[in-house]
């Protein structure tokens, strides 16, 4: 019996040595954040409808007219045409 327990601390032992656990594996390098390329919306940009038409467009292309938000200046004309008749 005595001869057990010496073997079983002497393996304790060598294993408290060499880490006693599984070592962790290194976390990756953290990656560069992305960045958006120029002239993309941002994302805390507005997200506006034509009123014309219905599309959903970032604010920064829109084009603005008196009643509202167009996708360019052919649905804002056609939009005051319609109004007028």
């Amino acid at each position: 019996m005595k001869f057990f327990l010496l073997l079983a601390a002497f393996f304790v032992v060598i294993w408290l040595m060499r880490g006693g656990r599984r070592r962790v594996p290194p976390s990756p390098p953290p990656q560069a954040p992305v960045v958006p390329p120029a002239g993309a919306p941002s994302a805390s940009e507005s997200i506006v409808a034509c009123v014309h038409c219905g599309l959903h467009l970032p604010q920064s292309e829109a084009v603005t007219g008196e009643v509202g938000w167009f996708c360019g200046d052919a649905h804002r004309q056609a939009h005051d045409i319609d109004a007028r008749s």
